[in-house]
């Protein structure tokens, strides 16, 4: 069974196709540059790009994988959370093919995407937990089964990928973040500046990033500018404190709850040092560690697919009735 998967959530076009016996057969995507002036995403600009990348990154995936759409089995595509129009764009592109193909249709949660990302790979095992960590997210799954979900954690206020992203603001790193401080720590001591680790008066799961943001911001302006291995250092130190409180977090959840496997998922998840920290905790209890290759931790069409394959195979699917949502939790479809 071949799977088309459609993702716009925000401004990357990604469209990817997923066999369930030979897994990724195409990932593409269109990086959308329209941005640069404006320091951020506009999201007019943004749905107005996927109209135009959509088409050529679908003959291309279909080029790569030497495939035509008539030999597609079903199309997913990203239903929500993300940006309105983006989304609209891409329900739009894949309703409008599912119709002219006679396929059937499923919408898909974003963070669903990421969870079964870890699935493109290496198959799942159960029960497992789940770090979804991006720009967006830092949330704690207990996975029971494909479509089986339990929420256990979320932020209460900034994402890791945020927090990334602001302390590279500060230091004049260039955006994403998360990338160029793990390349500057590599060198760097993560003892060398004291950060916090946040934890909640009322003792819960929850992440809290903003503490260590401002105070990433009140040292740089105490001490800095820095540049060399004073650079290196404070990098080191930041990310080191994200990894604390992510890993604290995720050691926590554990605690009384089965757990064959733990996964990342996740912009985030592609910070190799994050998953080495994570395997040296948790491999020596008997838990697999696995985070997707970094190309399929941050937005990619395959994972949209491979979460559609796995709805088709339980017998979901969705007609021309979908609609986008802009905010939306993941529940149990199971």
């Amino acid at each position: 069974m071949i799977t088309l998967g459609i993702e716009t959530s925000c401004d990357d076009s990604a469209v990817g196709l997923y066999c369930s016996e030979r897994k990724v057969l195409a990932s593409l995507l269109a990086t959308q540059l329209e941005h640069g002036a404006t320091g951020g995403i506009v999201p007019e600009v943004a749905s107005r790009a996927h109209l135009k990348n959509l088409p050529p990154v679908l003959r291309a995936a279909l080029g790569e994988a030497g495939l035509g759409l008539a030999d597609i089995d079903a199309i997913a595509v990203t239903r929500g959370p993300g940006l309105l129009g983006s989304l609209l764009v891409g329900l739009a592109f894949a309703q409008a093919l599912g119709e002219a193909w006679g396929k059937p249709v499923l919408g898909v949660h974003h963070i669903e995407a990421h969870l079964v990302s870890n699935h493109l790979e290496r198959d799942l095992v159960f029960p497992a937990l789940a770090l979804v960590i991006s720009g967006g997210h830092s949330q704690i799954f207990q996975l029971r089964a494909p479509g089986d979900y339990a929420l256990l954690a979320t932020t209460r206020d900034d994402a890791a990928g945020e927090a990334f992203d602001k302390a590279a603001k500060v230091a004049g790193l260039g955006f994403p973040g998360g990338p160029v401080i793990e390349r500057l720590a590599t060198a760097g001591d993560p003892h060398a500046f004291p950060f916090p680790l946040a934890r909640l008066t009322d003792g819960g799961l929850d992440f809290s990033f903003s503490g260590l943001k401002t105070a990433a911001r009140l040292l740089w302006e105490r001490v800095g500018p820095l540049s060399g291995q004073a650079l290196a250092d404070f990098c080191a130190s930041y990310q080191s404190a994200i990894i604390r409180q992510l890993l604290d977090r995720l050691e926590r959840a554990l605690r009384g709850r089965e757990a064959a496997a733990c996964y990342l998922a996740g912009g985030v998840a592609a910070n190799r040092t994050l998953l080495a920290a994570a395997t040296a905790r948790l491999a020596p209890a008997g838990i697999l560690v696995h985070a997707p290759s970094p190309r399929f931790c941050t937005d990619n069409g395959a994972m949209v697919a491979c979460a559609g394959a796995l709805r088709l195979a339980a017998g979901r699917a969705a007609g021309a009735g979908l609609a986008p949502f802009s905010r939306g939790a993941l529940k149990s479809w199971r």
